[in-house]
């Protein structure tokens, strides 16, 4: 199994983080999406990223590829075991991939000084959600859940692009760093992320 995937991808680091938590033996390919390697696209022409390739299956979306990886090896589950709760986890994916990523693709595409309002947009929205992150351990869950492989790779980015998210009780600091403190977080950092914000020891 191999994980095709840009060192600063926030869709690509979520699958990582995925591969990492439930210690999937796999290779994590890092390349340059600007010069993709040949091989890569003959696999996959779209050029999207990230890329999963098994035997014959290839896979070239992230969540698509999380849910893949949560199905072929089941332990541990990262998703709820009922169908209504694995329907809601999912709708909450999609909400935050709705929501939030495109304010963070606009921010890192376009750079911070040009996209103040993608900035402002996206703390509010977290902001907003402030008493979701600190209701349950996890995001809208009592158990670690491809949610929170969803979220954490964009909270990760917050430092890096200028976004403050303190409110008055931390709550989505705590609930950040207590998704950076395990052990598969770490692993699944490449260079280029870890020099975004600072590991919890």
């Amino acid at each position: 199994m191999t994980l095709f995937s840009p060192p600063a991808c926030p869709l690509s680091h979520s699958a990582r983080f995925v591969l990492h938590e439930k210690a999937i033996v796999s290779e994590v390919e890092f390349y340059d999406p600007n010069d993709p390697p040949e091989e890569l696209l003959e696999l996959n022409p779209t050029g999207i990223s990230p890329t999963l390739v098994e035997r014959d299956l290839v896979l070239y979306d992230s969540r698509i590829i999380m849910e893949y990886l949560d199905e072929r090896f089941p332990h541990p589950p990262l998703h709820q075991m009922d169908p209504v709760s694995r329907a809601s986890a999912r709708m909450i994916i999609k909400r935050i991939d709705q929501d939030w990523y495109p304010l963070l693709n606009e921010i890192l595409l376009n750079g911070e000084k040009k996209s103040v309002r993608a900035k402002k947009l996206l703390r509010e929205g977290l902001i907003a959600a402030s008493p979701i992150f600190s209701d349950r351990p996890f995001f809208m869950s009592e158990e670690f859940s491809l949610i929170d492989c969803t979220i954490a790779p964009l909270l990760w980015r917050l430092p890096s692009i200028g976004i403050d998210i303190s409110t008055p009780n931390d709550a989505i600091t705590n609930y950040a760093q207590r998704i950076f403190s395990r052990p598969a977080f770490k692993s699944s950092l490449s260079e280029v992320e870890s020099e975004m914000g600072d590991i919890p020891r």
